[in-house]
């Protein structure tokens, strides 16, 4: 199952897309921003279960924002899996 989300403007990245296979993450997008860090985090996060992802990289920030590229992806996979759950 694939999810879009638009940071609205709140990081560097304009949207992050998230493939889900069941509990886990099968891949992820970053639209914008900086192209190195989040290839890196899209390898890294690639394989892992959804509630790993969101208990490491929720509430990481970046500079003077109160929210960061990670932390935004957490968002996404919170979203994600609220809506798998009402399934």
């Amino acid at each position: 199952m694939k999810y879009l989300y638009n940071t609205g403007n709140k990081v560097c990245a304009q949207a992050i897309e998230v493939e889900l296979s069941g509990e886990k993450i099968a891949a992820v997008k970053f639209f914008g921003g900086c192209e190195g860090n989040h290839r890196g985090i899209e390898q890294l996060v690639a394989g892992m279960e959804i509630d790993e992802v969101i208990k490491r990289l929720s509430g990481v920030t970046c500079g003077f924002r109160n929210t960061s590229c990670p932390d935004q992806l957490a968002c996404v996979l919170a979203e994600a899996k609220k809506k798998l759950s009402e399934q």
